[in-house]
C-alpha cells in the first residue's frame, strides 16, 4: 500500500452500529473464514471514502476497490446489518443549501414520452437504480454522460432535500467479458474486477459521487435465483436443456417503453439465434454452462445469469419493487429495460418504476460511438490532453437527452471556460483571505443582492425543468463578470461593501459548481493542472513558453514588432496566450486559433 494513501486511512473514521467510531486499519485486520465478497452486496452497505480529494490519482472510491487492488485475498469483512456512514454529513449540499429551495423537480419519462412533475413514493426519499458498465475494456465518453447525467441528478435531488439512495452496478458476468478473458488467457472475473477498479478511477476524476450502494452480479446469483424461480412458478418462462427463457407472449404490454410491437421484435445484438426458443424475442434468463466458462449450480444445472435478469434482482434487492427513477443511456431502452420490465413484472406484477430516465447518445462523425462500432474515445484517452473537468463541462453544455457530437474543438473551448471560472473565484479567494475581519456575505448591496436572486432563480428553474445545465452554465456569466469588474475594475474597486459583495457572490457559485460537480477541491490546484494539460496538448514545457516569452520581451524593447506579433500568433495556434501587464508577461490556457483566422492575421 502506497504510504500515503496509508498513512491517510490511518486517520479515517466511519460511524457504524451505534455510532460507534470504526478504523479502517481495524476493519482490515479482521479476519474471517468466508471467501473474499464484494462490499455492496445485499448485507452490506457501500461505504465511500469521502476523505480523497477526486485530483488525487490514488484515491480509491470503495473500500473493496482497494482491497482487491492492494492484496484480492485481503477482503475480510464480517456482515453488518446497518449501514455504514461517514462523519461528514450525508448529503455534501446540506450545509450549502440557502433558503429551502422548492421541491418541484419535472423529469422527461420514456414510458410516458412527456415531462412530468417527480413525485416519489415516499415525500422525504428517493430510490434511483441506473444501469452500470459491463467492465472488460475502459469506460468510453458515452459512459462519462451517462454516469455524469445521473450523478447531477443525485446531487440535485439531494440539494432539494431528498434522502437518495442511489444504486448502480456492474454488470461481472457477461459474453463480452468471457470473450476478452479467452483472448487474454485470464479469469473472467480478475478482468471484471480490474476493469472495475479503473472505471471508479474515471468516475473519482469525474467528480462523480459514489451511489450508495454498487452492486456485482457474481455476488447477487442466490438472488438473481430466487428471482428465475418466481418467473418460472408465475408460468412465465420456461427451461431448454439448462436454459432459462422468458416468454414474451405471456406479457401483453411487451414493448410499451420502447414503442415497438412484438411483431417487431427479433433477436437483439446481445443475444444469440436459438432455434429452441417459442418465439424470436424470447430471452434467456439463465444459461447453461459452456466449458472454459464461469458458472454456478441452480435448479437447471451449472450456468451463469443471462444479461437483463442481474438488474430486475438486484434493484429489488436494494430499492424493493417500486422504483421512482431507473436510468440508463438510450441503448438500453430496447432490448434492455423492456425486458427488465417483462421479467420483473413476471415475478412480482406489484413490481413498478415511476419515472424512466434515459440520457442521448455522444455521436462521432454523425454515428453513436460505441465499443462495438470501434469507433469510442476513452475518458482515460481524453485525460492525457485535457482536465477530467474539461470533460464534464462540455458533456453538460448539452441537454443530457440531446445527442452530443464529440471534437478537440469542443473539449478545447470547455477548458478555455473552465479556466476562466476558476481563475475568477481564485482572485477572489485571494483576496478575501487577506482580509483580517469576517466578512459579513449577508450584507451586500442591492446590485449584488439582484445579481445573486437572479443566479438562484435561474439555477432552480432551469435544473427543475428536466434538469437544463446549459442554461445553468450560461447563468454563471453575470456573477462571474460582476465578481472580475469588483477586482479589476476602477469602479468596481471603489464600490461600497466590495467585500461583502465578492464574499456572497463566490460562496453562492460554490453552490452552483457543487451541484454541477464542477466544485474543485482547491482553484489554486486546478489551475496549475488545466496550464499542465495545455502544455501538452501544445507540445511545450513551461520553460520553452518562458523562453518565447523573453524572446517576444526583447523584440519589443528592440522594436521588432513584427516579430512580437509573430511570437504570440506562434503560441496562439498551440493554445498559450500571452497577456501583458505592468508586472511582465503572463500566459494562461486558450482555445487555440484556427489556421485560417492565423493565416488572416499573418497577411
Amino acid at each position: 500500500m502506497d504510504t500515503s494513501l496509508h498513512a491517510a486511512l490511518e486517520k479515517t473514521e466511519f460511524t457504524g452500529d451505534h455510532s460507534n467510531p470504526i478504523h479502517f486499519p481495524k476493519l482490515l485486520s479482521h479476519s474471517t473464514s468466508e471467501p473474499p465478497m464484494a462490499l455492496a452486496t445485499a448485507s452490506l452497505r457501500r461505504l465511500s471514502l469521502f476523505t480523497f480529494s477526486p485530483s488525487q490519482s490514488h484515491a480509491p472510491q470503495t473500500l473493496i476497490s482497494l482491497v482487491r487492488k492492494r492484496n484480492p485475498t485481503l477482503l475480510t469483512l464480517r456482515y453488518f446489518s446497518s449501514p455504514f456512514r461517514p462523519l461528514c454529513s450525508a448529503s455534501p449540499f446540506a450545509s450549502l443549501r440557502t433558503s429551502g429551495p422548492s421541491k418541484e423537480l419535472y423529469l422527461y419519462n420514456t414510458m410516458t414520452r412527456t415531462k412530468e412533475q417527480f413525485e416519489p413514493r415516499d415525500p422525504s426519499k428517493v430510490g434511483m437504480y441506473v444501469c452500470g458498465v459491463t467492465p472488460y475494456d475502459f469506460s468510453h465518453i458515452g459512459h462519462a454522460r451517462a454516469y455524469v447525467t445521473f450523478d447531477v441528478l443525485f446531487r440535485y435531488l439531494q440539494y432539494l432535500g431528498y434522502d437518495v439512495c442511489y444504486v448502480r452496478n456492474f454488470t461481472d458476468i457477461d459474453d463480452k467479458i468471457i470473450a476478452r478473458a479467452k483472448e487474454s488467457n485470464e479469469d473472467p472475473l480478475s478482468i471484471s474486477a480490474r476493469y472495475c477498479d479503473e472505471f471508479h478511477f474515471d468516475m473519482s476524476a469525474l467528480q462523480c459521487l459514489p451511489p450508495t450502494y454498487e452492486p456485482r452480479v457474481s455476488d447477487h446469483i442466490d438472488q438473481i435465483i430466487d428471482m428465475i424461480k418466481k418467473i418460472i412458478e408465475n408460468d412465465c418462462a420456461y427451461v431448454v436443456d439448462g436454459d432459462v427463457y422468458y416468454s414474451v407472449d405471456k406479457f401483453p404490454a411487451y414493448g410499451r417503453l420502447s414503442g415497438r410491437s412484438l411483431e417487431d421484435n427479433r433477436a437483439g445484438e446481445r443475444v444469440a439465434v436459438d432455434q429452441r426458443k417459442r418465439n424470436p424475442a424470447d430471452f434467456a434468463l439463465w444459461k447453461a454452462a459452456k466449458e472454459g466458462e464461469p458458472s454456478w449450480e441452480s435448479p437447471w444445472g451449472q450456468g451463469r445469469p443471462g444479461w437483463h435478469i442481474e438488474c430486475s434482482a438486484m434493484s429489488y434487492v436494494y430499492l424493493g419493487h417500486t422504483i421512482d427513477i431507473h436510468g440508463g443511456g438510450q441503448d438500453l431502452i430496447f432490448p434492455h429495460h423492456e425486458n427488465e420490465i417483462a421479467q420483473s413484472c413476471a415475478a412480482c406484477k406489484e413490481s413498478s418504476v415511476r419515472f424512466w430516465v434515459h440520457n442521448g447518445f455522444v455521436n462521432v462523425d454523425k454515428e453513436k460511438m460505441s465499443k462495438s462500432l470501434k469507433n469510442f474515445t476513452t475518458i482515460r484517452q481524453v485525460m492525457e490532453l485535457y482536465h477530467a473537468l474539461a470533460l464534464r463541462f462540455f458533456l453538460l453544455g448539452t441537454h443530457y437527452r440531446t445527442t452530443i457530437n464529440y471534437s478537440r474543438e469542443q473539449l478545447d473551448t470547455a477548458s478555455d471556460r473552465l479556466f476562466y471560472i476558476y481563475q475568477t473565484l481564485h482572485e477572489c479567494e485571494v483576496l478575501l483571505s487577506a482580509e483580517e475581519k469576517p466578512i459579513a456575505a449577508e450584507d451586500s448591496p442591492p446590485k449584488t443582492s439582484e445579481c445573486l436572486q437572479k443566479l438562484n432563480r435561474e439555477l432552480r428553474v432551469c435544473m427543475s425543468d428536466d434538469l437544463h445545465t446549459p442554461m445553468v452554465l450560461s447563468a454563471l456569466s453575470d456573477p462571474l463578470k460582476r465578481i472580475n469588474d469588483l477586482l479589476h475594475t476602477r469602479k468596481g474597486r471603489r464600490e461600497e461593501r466590495r467585500m461583502e459583495s465578492l464574499c456572497a457572490l463566490e460562496r453562492q457559485l460554490r453552490v452552483v459548481l457543487g451541484i454541477l460537480g464542477l466544485m474543485p477541491a482547491s482553484y489554486a490546484e486546478i489551475l496549475q493542472q488545466l496550464r499542465e494539460k495545455a502544455l501538452v496538448r501544445a507540445g511545450l514545457t513551461e520553460a520553452q513558453v518562458l523562453e518565447k516569452i523573453e524572446e517576444r520581451t526583447s523584440a519589443r524593447i528592440q522594436k521588432q514588432y513584427e516579430r512580437s506579433d509573430e511570437i504570440r500568433r506562434e503560441l496562439e495556434a498551440r493554445g498559450i496566450s500571452l497577456m501583458d501587464n505592468p508586472d511582465g508577461t503572463s500566459w494562461r490556457p486558450t482555445s487555440p486559433l484556427p489556421v485560417e483566422e492565423l493565416q488572416t492575421t499573418t497577411s
